[in-house]
């Protein structure tokens, strides 16, 4: 059976050391660890979590490379994600945000898992952001927090 493949934005890093985020993110990686799940990480990620706190930068780490698939911020990307911008579904200081959607659905994940509920993982935003997919000749994206992504058939 097919891996699902996961696209994790900085907030699931970051999620894991955060009291009200842990026990998910946690279940999560250890899905990883159980070689269910693939998570997807880009070149923005990786970038994101060079500020981040050493615990934070050392996640990633303590885990099979062979878990991970990496894919790359692109130009065909660059262009979605300000499609994003340009379309009014957030605003220009979101553009990271749009970033790791436009990264998302370039390279087709099954879902993207973040913890940002204000500018991701927002069912307005999701449907503004699959709109502009699908006017653009993109599949529409699934975006999910990680409660969602831990009692599904495996």
């Amino acid at each position: 059976m097919k891996k699902l493949r996961i696209y994790i934005d900085t907030s699931i890093v970051g999620g894991y050391f955060d009291k009200e985020f842990s026990k998910e993110t946690r279940e999560l990686f250890q899905r990883l660890n159980n070689k269910e799940v693939i998570f997807v990480i880009s070149s923005l990620l990786l970038q994101e979590l060079s500020n981040a706190p050493q615990v934070v930068k050392n996640l990633l780490d303590k885990y099979d490379k062979n878990s991970f698939e990496y894919v790359y911020l692109t130009a065909e990307a660059e262009t979605l994600a300000a499609q994003y911008i340009k379309e009014n579904i957030v605003g220009k200081t979101s553009l990271d945000d749009c970033r790791h959607i436009s990264i998302a659905t370039v390279n087709k994940v099954d879902v993207l898992a973040s913890w940002n509920f204000k500018h991701i993982v927002n069912f307005g935003k999701i449907r503004g952001y699959n709109g502009v997919n699908l006017k653009n000749g993109y599949s529409p994206i699934e975006i999910r927090n990680p409660k969602e992504l831990l009692n599904y058939e495996k």
